[in-house]
């Protein structure tokens, strides 16, 4: 594959990623597409990883395989009226320079320090709690 067809499928990816994030708030997305939606977004906007990248072949594998099977889910749940609708929404406010940016990197971050906060008092809980 040419480095240009990366460049478009990277590209798709992002815009399917908002796509996802605006289909969210459609009434017409049933609530299963919904919460497939919610779980695929923060995962490719995510600076962590189940799997650090930096694992050789594997780190890489995990972003592969979930985030292609959940995107797949998700569009398979969609509507298609509703994900077309969706998709020309993010191109457009992409062209505009209104993607998520910063405030969607900065909820998933937060996401996940409460995430581990959690995970933290639970285990203290579980293993201290005499």
């Amino acid at each position: 594959m040419r480095i240009e067809e990366w460049q478009r499928r990277a590209r798709e990816l992002r815009t399917d990623t908002h796509a996802f994030y605006l289909a969210v708030k459609d009434p017409r997305v049933p609530w299963y597409a919904k919460l497939s939606a919610v779980c695929v977004v923060p995962y490719a906007l995510s600076p962590i990883d189940l799997i650090p990248d930096f694992i050789p072949v594997i780190g890489y594998l995990d972003d592969l395989i979930l985030l292609s099977l959940g995107i797949a889910l998700t569009i398979q749940m969609t509507p298609s009226e509703v994900l077309s609708e969706c998709r020309a929404k993010a191109q457009a406010r992409t062209a505009e320079g209104k993607a998520l940016g910063w405030i969607g990197a900065i909820l998933i971050i937060a996401l996940w320090i409460l995430a581990i906060g959690f995970v933290f008092v639970f285990s203290r809980r579980l293993f201290f709690s005499n």
